[in-house]
Parts: structure tokens; C-alpha cells; sequence
């Protein structure tokens, strides 16, 4: 199972969105017997890449704001002595 297929939620993925539906399109029969298989399985580790990225930005932006909250609470037990 895959997440919505919307282009512009998956920009990264967008050529093998467009190829798949595609082939989805042109083999309607074809689908269910493995005929659009290899593009799903590109798409698969298209999501998983784009996923690893997202997850290393989210982390990253977490971190900033441990740190300034971090920075914030030391200010703030500073002036309440």
C-alpha cells in the first residue's frame, strides 16, 4: 500500500507517480497480473528515500529547538535568582 499519489505532496517522486499511473492507465487488466509491478517497487524505495529525508530534516529542526528552548529556560532560572 502506497500514501495518495498527489504530485505535489511527493515532488521528489513525481516522474515515477506520472509512469506509474500511466502504465495503470494503459494496462487496466495488466495491473492486477504484474504488469505495473517494477514501477510500484521503484515508487516503493522512492517513498522510502523521500521519507528518510523528510525524518532527517524533521530531526534536525527538532534539535534547534531543544537547544533554544534549552537556552531559554537557562535565561529564564538566570533572572528569576
Amino acid at each position: 500500500m502506497h500514501p495518495p499519489l498527489t504530485l505535489h505532496r511527493h515532488p521528489l517522486c513525481a516522474d515515477i507517480i506520472k509512469e506509474f499511473q500511466k502504465c495503470h492507465t494503459d494496462h487496466p487488466l495488466g495491473k492486477f497480473l504484474g504488469q505495473c509491478t517494477e514501477l510500484k517497487v521503484k515508487l516503493d524505495r522512492c517513498f522510502r528515500q523521500e521519507k528518510a529525508i523528510k525524518r532527517k530534516a524533521n530531526f534536525e529542526q527538532s534539535k534547534k529547538l531543544k537547544e533554544k528552548l534549552q537556552a531559554y529556560r537557562k535565561e529564564t532560572v538566570g533572572m528569576q535568582s
